[in-house]
């Protein structure tokens, strides 16, 4: 009897799809805690001596790990560590928001060696994806005078921008960026630049910075609240980025709150919108974060009482994490001013009891992050260097 019901079963797994993890494993051990022995990393890894070996070997000629000086440890036998090659591979990050479009250049390790920006024309993806691509082409020609193997390294070009994605509206959402949205974007920026593209949302680009080189450095179980024009949260759940079925995992902006017998999403009443909104400013003027730093330095009033309530509902959010995800810690990030968020974050204790609460814990429930309008651009161009290199499942299943 032929049956044609799907079978549901999860992947086997096969001997090359092992090594590549075993490889990623190694990068990743170098990425968290710097130059380690072969010893240091069999140990740490629960690989065999051999294996180590073998793969140092290997990406010693692929020009991905170094030796270094060779270390004497007591009357013990001499050690050399080894390191990444920042000049390993390369990555382009791109953020596309409502009035700005932000280009990065990383390299393996996440030093940023180039960064670029350019204000979007109106008329949507039709007249902006050529100051994009432009954009993008900038940055690669200043990046190959820096280092000249640049182009033979480069792993990709990461996108973001705001979400959700894949829903259905009716127009040009200033939210959602619905015609950048409906727009063949992956499509195009992979036929203009001829690299490899992946696009995620803001808020997980941001977290992807902060596991790279921020606060969720090292850390296999974060959320990142990320405070921009709106509000979403990044998950790094079990070591990894966890995006759910459609990519919108963690839109808690969306999330609704009942204000005066009244159901508002949460993005509404503390994101910088929401300030924008509140304060009147025009959220294309180039100088906004300066008048918002002015304000807060001054503890002008309007904004002290934004502050407080938006502290309010964001306190709401961290508990409700809490609950949902059981993090190591909740990480305070976005685009947002610096001022403005170490405000926020002051002004949001203390925190509503949960169950964080633990006598064991070794990092604090919720701590500052990156507050820097560059922080989405970075996540993105850290996000092929991740795909390439971190280790994940999908990297021991059979295609």
């Amino acid at each position: 009897m032929n049956d044609t019901r799907p079978i549901r079963a999860k992947s086997g797994t096969n001997h090359e799809g092992t090594s590549a993890h075993n490889r990623r494993v190694m990068i990743d051990a170098l990425r968290v805690n710097g130059a380690l022995s072969r010893a240091d990393l069999a140990r740490a890894t629960r690989l065999t001596k051999q294996t180590v070996s073998n793969i140092i070997e290997e990406l010693e000629r692929d020009g991905l790990v170094t030796s270094m000086q060779t270390v004497r440890n007591g009357r013990g036998q001499p050690s050399t560590p080894y390191a990444l090659v920042p000049e390993g591979a390369f990555a382009i990050g791109l953020q596309i928001d409502r009035h700005m479009t932000r280009a990065i250049a990383v390299d393996l390790v996440g030093n940023v060696l180039v960064r670029l920006e350019a204000k979007l024309p109106s008329g949507g993806p039709t007249t902006g994806i050529r100051v994009i691509l432009d954009l993008v082409a900038a940055v690669r020609r200043r990046l190959a005078v820096i280092a000249t193997q640049s182009e033979q390294r480069l792993v990709g070009l990461g996108a973001a921008m705001p979400g959700p994605f894949g829903l259905a509206g009716n127009g040009d959402d200033p939210w959602m960026m619905e015609a950048w949205q409906k727009f063949p974007l992956l499509e195009t920026l992979a036929l203009g630049t001829g690299l490899d593209v992946s696009i995620q949302n803001d808020a997980a680009a941001a977290t992807i910075a902060e596991r790279m080189v921020g606060a969720a450095h090292g850390l296999d179980h974060a959320v990142c609240l990320y405070i921009g024009y709106g509000i979403g949260a990044g998950l790094i759940l079990g070591g990894e980025l966890y995006t759910g079925a459609n990519g919108n995992a963690g839109e808690i902006g969306m999330a609704l709150l009942s204000v005066g017998g009244k159901s508002t999403p949460l993005e509404h009443r503390a994101s910088l919108a929401s300030l924008y909104q509140y304060l009147s400013f025009d959220p294309a003027d180039p100088d906004i974060y300066a008048k918002i730093g002015d304000l807060v330095s001054a503890e002008d009033r309007r904004i002290v009482e934004w502050i407080e309530a938006a502290a309010s509902d964001l306190r709401w959010s961290v508990h409700l994490i809490e609950t949902v995800f059981d993090p190591q810690t909740v990480i305070l990030c976005g685009s947002a001013p610096q001022i403005l968020v170490d405000r926020l974050i002051a002004a949001m204790g203390p925190l509503l009891p949960s169950l964080a609460e633990r006598p064991d814990r070794t990092v604090p429930r919720l701590q500052v992050g990156m507050a820097d309008p560059w922080s989405v651009a970075l996540g993105a161009a850290a996000g092929p260097i991740s795909l390439e290199f971190d280790p994940r499942y999908a990297a021991i299943l059979k295609d």
